[in-house]
């Protein structure tokens, strides 16, 4: 019986390794890190925030565009910002032939094409995702004790001031960094929302 949907499924085989793909930057923080599959995940949310608070861009392209940014990695790898100054990947072969004969071929042209051009609104705000994702994480490293996002911060505040095309961006950079990790468990538990709770 011939399998009709092999590319489709070699796809999915394929995005499945995201899971175990490390960013690049687990070299030089020495701690886990979000894999790039559930660096991916939060890049989608903070990207649909940043379309609300700029009242711009096409959310479903947003989603789409975002789940497309970091997935040649499963053929490429995450470079970490040291790497990225000696290596640089074939971006486009690697989308090009991982989208090859499947049935999501159009993401090539479209979403992927678009995102690497960074001309539309849609693009920018998920590349401002993309780099405030990073600083989320630094913050929730920090919570776990390295001195590491200290030593970064001028970095980051680089990246903050001429990296990232949105307002929006830019303020839930500047909110971040008086935020409280651990704030949105801290105070929804059921010690404060159920009164009759350990009685």
């Amino acid at each position: 019986m011939k399998n009709e949907n092999k590319r489709d499924l070699d796809f999915l085989f394929e995005v499945g390794t995201l899971k175990n793909s490390q960013r690049g930057w687990h070299q030089h923080i020495a701690m886990d890190c979000a894999s790039v599959a559930e660096h991916t995940m939060r890049v989608v949310w903070i990207a649909l925030i940043i379309s609300r608070m700029e009242k711009q861009g096409d959310e479903n392209k947003i989603i789409r565009m975002a789940m497309v940014h970091d997935l040649t990695e499963t053929r490429t790898s995450d470079l970490s910002y040291m790497q990225k100054v000696y290596v640089k990947t074939d971006d486009d072969s690697a989308a090009k032939d991982l989208f090859a004969d499947t049935i999501l071929s159009d993401f090539y042209n479209n979403e992927f094409r678009e995102y690497e051009e960074r001309n539309c609104i849609e693009a920018k705000i998920v590349k401002d995702a993309d780099n405030l994702d990073i600083d989320i994480e630094l913050k929730e490293i920090e919570e776990r004790g390295s001195k590491l996002p200290a030593k970064w911060a001028e970095t980051r505040k680089l990246v903050r001031n001429e990296k990232l095309y949105t307002d929006s961006a830019k303020k839930l950079w500047d909110s971040l960094q008086d935020s409280d990790v651990a704030g949105w468990h801290l105070y929804a538990n059921k010690w404060y929302k159920q009164p009759k709770a350990g009685y």
